[in-house]
């Protein structure tokens, strides 16, 4: 996963270690090596991430932290404080200060590169959701939702998953400061119940559980549709870093180390509540405000007003990103002869059953609209050209090889589609005009072809032969 690190560092010797090891897994690094220059730095490149060192001279690593969380451009971006402190003290006045974690020198790298690519993940889902949320605000229709540091955090409905009474009294006790209403069981059964049934803010999840694997169950947690947006604070022994680790991977949002102190996890509790709370608060304000102004009555997409302004934004975004974008346009092939032998109604069919296609075979994070009529775009953030070539043809085959269910004599009606698409590289200046051109001239060609088929720009027709073995492109 391609990402953008500050490494914010007075010592020399210790930027270039991590500069090291984060290159070595083909991050893009950055440096500085003061508060302030920290600061220039996130102005002028906005990172993916930030590791802070603590003990810097001048501006501390907290008031660091503080300042970038207070910035409402930048108190989305991760932070991770890396220093030699130990004391329990230290971490909690850290993760106060806004931090999304807190490691000790020596760092674990197991540990290190697994939260750099959780928090990367996480990034990436808020940064979207921002987009849309300050295109909606842009077009008048949503007010701004401020940062995560203004979200409340008394109340939250918390299940705790722990089968050590000692534990589980620990954390009840410590979660009772902020009048959190606790729901606590045992065992694994009795949580995917409770998450069925009932709407948490966080559940905190025992690695250690004495008749299951507490790992196991982060990842049916994590896969179940109604607990997939809760985050998880994992609790586990020192000795289980691999498998801490490994939650992060599949989903865990952070974890604590036994034995637990109190404040640090009311802490961590804390920051995941507030994440929770404004990742819901941007999606809530996002759906309510544009469900009516900016999205098409029939398949439920975004509409064209709405994609062109999003596409401007990405395009503006793009030139300081260093991350390509894709632009897919797409035409289903012979529509108007659907409507003229069958009627309006199968078409509408037709329409809407395309548009789920498209939106099923798209990461959460792409956006698609129609764009008029039997037309449809897709925009595709942070993809490369091979991958947005694999996405045309995943798209093409996911239309043209099952047939349509529909009120037609046969039940079912087979329908193909074109598909142009262009790439604008990373650093690029595009405009909006010029890019969506080059889809259109790429999808004129797509048809010229014989339709079916997909066409780039500067690239031509994509061979399918090449994509037949094309398996998961993304990760959910």
């Amino acid at each position: 996963m391609s990402a953008r690190v500050l490494v914010v560092d007075d010592i020399l010797p210790n930027v270039k270690l991590l500069e090291a090891k984060l290159a070595s897994e083909y991050y893009d690094v950055l440096t500085a090596t003061s508060g302030a220059e920290a600061l220039e730095k996130v102005a002028a490149d906005s990172p993916d991430i930030i590791l802070l060192d603590v003990m810097m001279p001048g501006m501390d690593g907290f008031e660091v932290c503080q300042k970038i969380k207070q910035d409402p451009e930048h108190a989305h971006i991760p932070v991770v404080m890396v220093t030699a402190l130990t004391d329990s003290t230290d971490r909690v006045r850290g993760l106060e200060a806004g931090a999304d974690d807190f490691l000790s020198k020596p760092l674990n790298d197991t540990a290190l590169m697994a939260r750099v690519r959780s928090l990367v993940r996480l990034k990436m889902t808020v940064d979207e959701w921002r987009v849309r949320e300050n295109t909606a605000t842009q077009l008048g229709v949503s007010e701004d939702v401020g940062t995560v540091m203004n979200e409340p955090v008394e109340g939250a409905r918390i299940l705790v998953i722990e089968d050590q009474s000692y534990d589980s009294d620990k954390i009840i006790d410590a979660l009772a400061q902020d009048e959190d209403l606790i729901t606590l069981v045992t065992s694994g059964t009795e949580a995917m119940e409770k998450v069925v049934s009932e709407d948490f803010d966080l559940m905190i999840v025992s690695l250690n559980l004495e008749n299951e694997d507490g790992l196991r169950l982060c990842s049916h947690l994590r896969s179940s549709e109604k607990a997939r947006a809760i985050p998880i604070l994992m609790v586990a022994a020192d000795e289980d870093m691999s498998r801490i680790a490994h939650g992060l991977e599949i989903g865990a949002h952070d974890y604590i180390l036994r034995p637990v102190d109190k404040n640090e996890l009311l802490a961590r509790a804390r920051t995941q509540v507030r994440r929770k709370r404004f990742q819901q608060r941007l999606r809530s304000s996002y759906e309510v405000s544009l469900s009516m102004a900016l999205t098409d009555a029939l398949t439920g997409l975004y509409n064209r007003r709405y994609f062109d302004v999003h596409l401007q934004k990405l395009l503006q975004k793009n030139e300081t990103s260093r991350k390509s974008l894709g632009l897919l346009m797409m035409d289903i092939d012979h529509f108007k002869q659907v409507n003229d032998t069958y009627g309006h109604a199968v078409g509408d069919e037709i329409l809407k059953e395309f548009a789920r296609r498209l939106q099923e075979k798209l990461r959460g994070f792409d956006m698609v609209a129609r764009y008029g009529g039997e037309e449809f775009v897709a925009i595709l953030p942070d993809v490369g050209e091979n991958m947005a070539h694999a996405v045309a043809e995943r798209l093409r085959r996911a239309i043209a090889e099952t047939p349509f269910q529909c009120a037609v004599p046969e039940g079912e009606l087979y329908v193909t589609a074109s598909i142009g698409g262009t790439i604008v590289k990373s650093g690029i200046s595009a405009e909006m005009q010029t890019t969506l051109k080059q889809a259109d001239a790429a999808l004129y060609k797509a048809k010229e072809a014989g339709r079916n088929s997909c066409f780039f720009h500067e690239t031509g027709r994509l061979d399918p032969d090449e994509y037949k073995e094309t398996k998961r492109l993304f990760l959910e």
